[in-house]
């Protein structure tokens, strides 16, 4: 009996690989193009196609313009689920193209993404995906956006946080995992915190630095 247990699960777990593996391969299939021709008409494909374009930012490396497009996308995505229906993408999102630097960093982290999501990520806590959380859903997923485009006056790794929620939230979504919704909530809010706290410390390092000046001035 034990065994059987066992043997089910394993199936279970094999299934659910090879349902997350089929979703983002069919996304993936379509990176080649311009992000008008690749994101899809629904927000459930939209939700793939944006967590595999933060999947990159996971890495703490530079990527010049993928966080503002990331974000940017994050927010139409919010705002789509706020109306029901997807938002048109403006002329200048439409209009990007996945650069190779980028997408070489996402075959790095995909498999091992998506291996973890494919084991853990399965339907539960369903209240949190249905249609009247979507207002909850689409702040959180517009904070995370917000938190991601947002400059940072200190240099550090301020992408990966957001990124993460962004990936959870939107897998969430898709496979209806309300587990995986809460920790990317967790996300969004150390993210919006990191950023509060970044400016702060920004704000006050640039205040001393002037107030040095101004001393060394008045000398």
């Amino acid at each position: 009996m034990n065994n059987s247990f066992k043997q089910g699960l394993s199936v279970m777990k094999d299934k659910r690989r090879a349902t997350v593996e089929r979703i983002a391969e069919a996304r993936l299939a379509s990176m080649n193009g311009t992000m008008a021709d690749a994101v899809g008409q629904s927000n459930r494909q939209r939700m793939v196609w944006l967590s595999l374009l933060a999947m990159p930012l996971l890495i703490p490396v530079a990527l010049p313009g993928m966080a503002s497009v990331v974000g940017a996308f994050c927010i139409l995505i919010a705002f789509g689920l706020f109306s029901g229906r997807p938002v048109p993408l403006p002329d200048w999102l439409a209009r990007r193209e996945m650069n190779d630097r980028a997408r070489m960093l996402l075959e790095r982290v995909i498999s091992r993404v998506i291996h973890v999501i494919a084991r853990w990520g399965r339907p539960r806590m369903l209240l949190l995906t249905d249609k009247p959380a979507r207002i909850v859903n689409g702040l959180m997923l517009c904070a995370a956006g917000l938190s991601m485009m947002v400059p940072v006056p200190i240099i550090s790794f301020d992408n990966v946080l957001p990124a993460l929620a962004i990936i959870l939230m939107s897998w969430g979504l898709r496979l209806r995992d309300g587990l995986m919704l809460l920790g990317g909530y967790l996300m969004t809010l150390a993210a919006v915190a990191s950023v509060v706290l970044l400016w702060w410390g920004g704000t006050v390092a640039a205040t001393e630095l002037l107030s040095l000046m101004g001393l060394s001035f008045g000398q």
